[in-house]
């Protein structure tokens, strides 16, 4: 839409770059291009404003396929406007001078044409296709048939109009019919995913299986290996056993020849001191044999003087006395007075 601005009973346009105008001032074409900018007067001037650029234009509508079956279809259709004047000559796009809105509406005109077009040639593919091959291949299909019959439609070129591209985004059944065709695609996936599920569990019994495989086989490692120590163990037990009763036997023999010796030794001694003794004793016999008894009353009183307790003082009647002294062999002290 054109910017006009107001002047003193003037008017000044100023388009932007996209669109095309076309001022026609007393029926001459005063200007005509676009992006223009230039003052007027509303009660001379007559003002047409064609779009130039790319117009995206989405439509939707049914249609039935060779099976009866109803569908939508929908598409996208990109066009422009090439020759400004062929289209302000065909269809409507004079503006008001005052505001420079559109007097028509010449984008739904050329709307209706291009949807009418595209749905025509759509109906005439889908009208030979079955829903599930119009489904499958019908999107291709559709959207070739509608650019080939876009491109020959006569009208398009006598009002200026060319067709960049076209889409067609989906075709889809009825929500009925289209649960319907979903359900052989779900059970099949539910198949798999069932599959899927008893395999990843006779998966998780094996693995645990080979799980318990393992751990059994690690127990009867593991009290193997416990056997191999309590032999060994045993071994050792009875190794250290026969080491210390050989160590012992060892013992015994030093500790028994040992007091072997020393009591040979000792009985040696002791013979050495009894021979020592007994010929002491005969000495001594010898000696006392040759002695008179008075030595030997004197030498007993000595050695049981020895053996008598400490006697401080000792009194001996007279009787007593000269008896003992007689006895002993001593003269008599009163009778050598």
């Amino acid at each position: 839409m054109a910017d006009i601005t107001k002047r003193f009973g003037w008017r000044h346009l100023r388009s932007a770059p996209t669109a095309h105008i076309r001022h026609h001032k007393r029926g001459r074409l005063a200007h005509d291009g676009s992006g223009l900018s230039f003052w007027y007067r509303s009660l001379s001037a007559a003002l047409s404003e064609v779009p130039v650029n790319d117009r995206e234009l989405e439509m939707a509508f049914h249609a039935r396929t060779s099976d009866f079956q109803d569908v939508t279809v929908q598409a996208t259709v990109t066009y422009r406007i090439s020759d400004p004047a062929e289209a302000a000559a065909r269809l409507d796009f004079s503006v008001d001078p005052d505001t420079g809105g559109w007097r028509g509406a010449p984008l739904e005109q050329i709307a209706t044409l291009l949807t009418e077009t595209a749905q025509q040639h759509t109906l005439d593919v889908l009208a030979r296709t079955p829903l599930a091959g119009a489904l499958v291949d019908g999107v291709a299909s559709v959207q070739n048939r509608v650019a080939e019959g876009l491109a020959a439609e006569p009208r398009l070129p006598a009002t200026g109009i060319d067709v960049v591209a076209v889409r067609v985004v989906a075709i889809r059944p009825e929500a009925e019919v289209e649960r319907a065709l979903r359900t052989p695609a779900r059970e099949q996936i539910q198949q798999e995913a069932d599959r899927a599920t008893y395999e990843r569990r006779a998966v998780a019994v094996e693995r645990e299986r080979t799980i318990a495989e393992n751990e059994l086989a690690s127990q009867i490692e593991l009290a193997r290996r416990e056997e191999q120590l309590v032999e060994q163990r045993g071994t050792n037990t009875r190794r250290e056993a026969e080491e210390n009763a050989a160590a012992d036997g060892v013992r015994a023999e030093a500790e028994a020849a040992r007091k072997v010796r020393l009591a040979r030794a000792e009985a040696a001694a002791a013979r050495e001191v009894g021979a020592a003794r007994a010929e002491s004793q005969a000495a001594w016999l010898r000696v006392h044999a040759e002695v008179d008894t008075g030595t030997l009353h004197a030498l007993a009183a000595t050695r049981f003087a020895e053996n008598l307790p400490r006697i401080d003082s000792v009194t001996l009647s007279p009787d007593v006395l000269t008896g003992l002294l007689t006895r002993l062999g001593l003269p008599d002290p009163e009778a050598r007075a």
